[in-house]
């Protein structure tokens, strides 16, 4: 995808053919925007988008590759749930057509990748053009992929943290958005330093979406300037 000097917009999703008749998206307040989250698993990036304080946009669906824990903490919130497992799909390319097509449904203005374990093909990022942000739990592009934590302590660095970046179809290889840094202590071991990486990404997360709903961003090159 080509990203030099492009506007990072807040638009619509087409609606298309309804989903699942117990998952039927909300009417939409037209001055709230809307996101969809994705999720794989127990849901704790999300619930600190729920949680937010400040939070200025309406989470319009929560998706699934499986029938996750997290999707429970939508439910309670009240928030639509969906489920769209790749192994009921052919190949990845129409499971990824599906979900776009299921998400597009409940017209997101930004789709948040909060813990998602899979990687989302160009089919999927074309239905929301630079309208997809990831929260990793690394400082890119070190410790890209689904082990950051682990890599990060092997190769013995000192510093890490965690970062926010818009989503291409390479495995955290867009743009960074925002990034901030968490100490790696003498005694750290996956669980402690993950721990601590995930206390900051629960800020840093829901600060970075309000900003995004409501201005945009724009991209020169790898450049993002909010």
């Amino acid at each position: 995808m080509a990203w030099a000097n492009q506007l990072c917009t807040a638009g619509r999703g087409a609606s298309l053919r309804a989903v699942a008749a117990d998952v039927r998206p909300h009417s939409r307040i037209e001055s709230v925007p809307r996101i969809a989250v994705l999720i794989s698993g127990t849901g704790t990036l999300l619930q600190s988008l729920i949680d937010d304080p400040h939070r200025g946009y309406e989470i319009a669906v929560v998706a699934a590759d499986r029938p996750a824990s997290g999707l429970q903490r939508a439910t309670a919130a009240g928030i639509p749930t969906l489920v769209a497992s790749p192994a009921d799909y052919p190949d990845r390319a129409a499971w990824s057509t599906a979900l776009a097509d299921l998400l597009a449904e409940f017209e997101p203005d930004w789709v948040v990748s909060a813990g998602f374990m899979r990687i989302l093909e160009a089919v999927f990022l074309d239905r929301f053009p630079q309208r997809v942000v990831n929260s990793h739990p690394a400082l890119l592009p070190a410790f890209p992929g689904a082990h950051a934590v682990a890599d990060a302590l092997a190769y013995g660095v000192k510093v890490t943290g965690c970062t926010v970046h818009l989503v291409d179809s390479g495995v955290d290889t867009g743009p960074i958005v925002a990034q901030r840094s968490v100490p790696v202590a003498r005694d750290d071991d996956e669980d402690s330093l993950h721990e601590r990486i995930k206390q900051v990404e629960w800020q840093l997360l829901p600060e970075v979406v309000n900003h995004l709903v409501a201005h945009g961003c724009t991209v020169n090159g790898r450049k993002v300037e909010l």
